[in-house]
């Protein structure tokens, strides 16, 4: 069931119409949620992809095609997570259901850890606004509510919203929010795909109601540690990605995994599950780190680990209509 957003125009008397014929650009950016400590917290907005152009037709209209990764396997109706995520967010914002045209170009991993349905589902809400972006401004704080609705969680839309690393909280009358740090340039990435997949509801049933006292305050100490490498000391980062919350209670679920974290933790590599698995992620305080580690994961023999040489995005999602200026929502 989704949760009604806070934060979202609710004075409109009837709703609107999305001018047909509008269209949109979008490219939204992979993530990577937990980064060790920050369980639930902390996002990154990593430099891997998926492109979408977006047009409102006549309503009842569907038009939907994929390429790249879920070609031929995502539904192709308003089931379409994107198309899902884009209604939902054009009747939060008071305007009727249009017919769509999607085309879809992705490249994020779909059940890797990666943020593949929290990218969708910023595609749907920032494709809406831009959609409608002739008509009404919608501010940062309503996409995030909007996605977070959808998602259940901020840790993922909102690096993907805003680029970055992300710090997302929940406030006390349950309104998502989020504030984006810079990555110091020091900072690589290198990201280890497998060929098995891990669903993040299988993942979140493995956490324990309860955790230690002392185990929440080793977390508490090392995610503001991670903050603080992330941002200007990367020479923290193995020290600052050490968890005590949730990758140990998840490493039977992904024995192979745990055994490559454990291998490149061991060479003083900062790695940890990203987000709900089964992907490792590796924040390197130097290029070479990230080169040491690719060897490490090409010598195993257990599965296929796919290296994702990657950056740290910085922009997040963007929206653009046809033919005109670029507008991000962290702009």
């Amino acid at each position: 069931m989704v949760n009604e957003p806070q934060g979202v125009d609710r004075e409109l008397a009837k709703p609107r119409t999305v001018t047909t014929g509008r269209t949109v650009k979008v490219r939204v950016p992979a993530t990577s949620a937990n980064l060790g400590p920050g369980f639930d917290t902390l996002g990154l907005a990593l430099a891997q992809y998926d492109e979408l152009e977006i047009e409102a037709l006549e309503p009842g209209e569907i038009d939907i095609d994929v390429t790249g990764v879920g070609a031929g396997v995502v539904p192709t109706d308003e089931s379409h997570l994107v198309v899902k995520s884009l209604y939902y967010a054009l009747k939060q914002l008071g305007y009727d259901k249009p017919g769509i045209r999607l085309s879809a170009n992705n490249t994020i991993p779909h059940g890797q850890g990666l943020g593949s349905s929290g990218a969708a589902i910023v595609a749907g809400v920032v494709g809406a606004a831009g959609l409608i972006g002739d008509q009404q401004k919608v501010s940062n704080d309503q996409l995030l509510s909007i996605a977070t609705a959808l998602e259940g969680h901020p840790d993922n839309v909102a690096p993907c919203l805003f680029g970055g690393l992300t710090i997302a909280w929940v406030t006390a009358s349950g309104e998502p929010r989020s504030k984006k740090l810079l990555v110091d340039r020091g900072v690589s990435v290198v990201v280890f795909v497998p060929e098995e997949t891990m669903s993040t509801s299988v993942a979140r049933a493995l956490q324990p109601s309860q955790v230690p006292h002392a185990d929440a305050i080793f977390n508490l100490s090392r995610a503001a540690l991670l903050v603080a490498a992330l941002a200007q000391s990367p020479e923290l980062l193995f020290e600052s990605t050490e968890d005590r919350l949730h990758q140990s209670y998840r490493a039977s679920a992904m024995p192979k995994t745990k055994d490559l974290i454990d291998e490149l933790r061991a060479q003083g590599l900062a790695a940890v599950v990203s987000g709900a698995g089964p992907s490792v992620l590796v924040l390197a305080d130097e290029p070479a780190a990230r080169l040491r580690a690719a060897e490490i994961a090409e010598a195993r023999t257990d599965t296929k680990w796919t290296a994702y040489l990657t950056a740290v995005d910085i922009q997040g999602a963007t929206v653009e209509e046809a033919s005109k200026q670029t507008v991000s929502p962290s702009a």
